[in-house]
């Protein structure tokens, strides 16, 4: 199937283009083979390009729940169910609304029903501890909030805190039918009671209550609308609200699925990756829909299920961060296990070094797959992905070539400056998907985005990187995570990937530990394979390792083996939990 000729999503006056910029040094097309350049994006609400592909294919499965499957005309059916409840709650366009969920029906349902009543969507972590809830849900004005039953009391313990108190409760056995709905609840038992309580309202009688509503729900919000607030992973900074559009994510689910250059109309995507996460919401849910994708709803990730929940889906496409993957390769039953649906395997969120990713492509073969690991490159101020690996061309090391009309350039850190091929320097980007700016935060938005010589807006990722003369696209790292060691830059995803290399290693996270002497010294915490042990003699192997591939002032001063690496809410590896640890070994010595 030719995904740029079909007319799943016919181009009509109401689709926007991108021109390219004038002496743009960014000669990606030259690699991209067949894809195309340049594309036209919707540019209204998100919601119409569901609705498109449902009027397409009304037959096809949206979504499936522990084997509830819901059909694109179903789906539709109860978005504008959803919407008509809103409405009879005073929810009107402009207002915020909380989603605080797990991947469950209900909470993709709520972000389009909003969407299609031009509300925006206010989205969180549903283990966000209760000062958070407090911050994220008065921070944006929220008018009301949505959430699982289990997480009601953090909610009760702080009601008197909140702006707004109204609060639909939902349950997860909602999102089923027949004998496991039946079932469910035996099987989880920890759910608190709810108190008779005004402001509190059953997803059931949420639903309900739309019915006495006739009035009309369609807004006719614009592309450059706020779609959705998420909130940026804060493991390097203070978390801030990242405010994007319509346009931000019709744009993204069109360029993914055109890079991917290998979506089909009813595949079907474990959609691992939780919404609260621009991975999760923009790619595993809206991309997905938008080509008219099943999307397999996984609540909670636990990786002794992941070779049955493999098993039992066989997937067309997996997409998630590097832990995903790891717990790919300590599957201890996946003898069986057999790959050959995948049409696509995608990590981002974190960098991947390329010897780890020689270990899942190895598995993939293992298990009959014909698929590598395709590493993207994105970060939540751009909804998500923004550069791709090609799928039949790989460079080592590469995160792949920018997205059709989205532009790289590489420049001085903290100037304007773009640097030569091959130097290291802060990765820039600018496109359509790039952030509408961050909520209430002017100081930091002006940091992020700024207008370049050239007139246009670029993002300032904070991030390091090199671009090659084809326009591929080298991630290095974050650049708070450079190590200056006696004046030496030392890159950590540069000694990562040597350690990964050993034949003994299953992963390996490296940090730079305050130094009286040389600033900082590199410590590397190390993830053996299952049966390897982590004595002496395997310190020694592994220094020798790095000191055959590595300059000297690189070498890990330290290795401290570790069953694994603390991880940020959706799976990120926490740096800063790392160096807050050895910190406070500092003072404690």
């Amino acid at each position: 199937m030719n995904l740029y000729k079909d007319n799943l999503h016919p181009v009509t006056e109401d689709y926007v283009s991108f021109p390219m910029p004038e002496n743009v040094r960014t000669p990606w097309f030259k690699s991209a083979g067949d894809l195309p350049t340049t594309l036209k994006y919707y540019d209204g609400p998100i919601i119409d390009t569901i609705e498109t592909t449902a009027k397409a294919i009304p037959g096809y499965c949206a979504y499936e729940f522990f084997g509830n499957r819901v059909t694109y005309r179903k789906f539709i059916s109860q978005i504008y169910e959803a919407a008509r409840a809103l409405k009879a709650q005073g929810v009107n366009a402009g207002d915020r609304v909380t989603i605080c969920m797990p991947n469950t029906p209900q909470a993709i349902i709520m972000f389009y029903a909003l969407n299609r009543i031009g509300a925006i969507a206010n989205i969180i972590h549903p283990l966000s501890a209760e000062e958070e809830i407090v911050k994220y849900i008065n921070r944006a004005n929220s008018v009301m909030c949505l959430t699982l039953k289990q997480f009601y009391p953090k909610f009760a313990a702080v009601k008197d805190r909140l702006n707004s108190k109204r609060l639909i409760i939902s349950d997860i056995n909602d999102g089923l039918k027949g004998i496991k709905k039946a079932l469910y609840p035996l099987i989880n038992k920890e759910t608190p009671a709810l108190p008779e309580d005004s402001d509190v309202l059953l997803w059931k009688d949420f639903i309900a209550s739309g019915k006495k509503y006739s009035g009309d729900v369609v807004y006719r919000a614009s592309g450059s609308d706020v779609a959705a607030i998420l909130y940026s992973g804060g493991t390097t900074g203070t978390s801030k609200g990242v405010m994007l559009s319509n346009l931000n994510f019709n744009a993204m689910a069109l360029q993914t699925g055109t890079a991917g250059n290998c979506v089909t109309p009813g595949d079907k995507c474990l959609s691992i990756m939780p919404i609260f996460h621009g991975f999760g919401l923009g790619v595993c849910i809206n991309t997905m829909l938008y080509w008219g994708i099943t999307a397999i709803l996984i609540p909670r990730f636990n990786a002794t299920d992941y070779c049955k929940l493999l098993k039992k889906y066989k997937p067309n496409y997996i997409a998630g961060v590097p832990t995903l993957f790891e717990a790919l390769l300590r599957m201890d039953d996946a003898k069986d296990l057999d790959l050959s649906c995948l049409k696509g395997v995608f990590s981002g969120g974190d960098s991947l070094s390329v010897e780890f990713k020689h270990k899942v492509d190895d598995f993939l073969t293992q298990h009959g797959s014909t698929e590598q690991v395709r590493e993207g490159y994105g970060a939540t101020e751009s909804v998500s992905a923004c550069c791709l690996t090609l799928r039949h061309r790989y460079k080592e090391g590469s995160i792949g070539i920018p997205f059709p009309d989205t532009y790289f350039k590489i420049c001085t850190p903290s100037s304007q400056d773009e640097v030569s091929y091959g130097t290291v320097g802060e990765i820039c980007i600018s496109g359509p998907s790039i952030m509408l700016g961050y909520m209430d935060n002017p100081r930091e938005t002006a940091q992020a985005l700024q207008v370049h010589p050239d007139g246009r807006i670029w993002l300032h990722t904070g991030d390091l990187g090199t671009m090659d003369r084809e326009g591929f696209v080298y991630f290095k790292q974050r650049l708070k995570r450079l190590i200056i060691t006696s004046g030496y830059n030392v890159y950590p995803s540069q000694v990562e990937n040597v350690i990964d290399s050993h034949e003994g290693v299953l992963t390996s996270t490296v940090i730079g530990v305050k130094d009286d002497y040389k600033m900082q010294r590199v410590k590397a915490f190390v993830v053996l394979k299952p049966g390897v042990h982590g004595d002496d003699s395997m310190k020694i192997e592994i220094l020798n390792h790095c000191a055959k591939n590595l300059p000297k002032y690189a070498i890990p001063r330290e290795i401290e083996f570790r069953d694994d690496i603390p991880r940020t809410l959706v799976g990120k590896v926490s740096y800063t939990a790392l160096e807050q640890e050895e910190a406070a070994k500092c003072c404690v010595g």
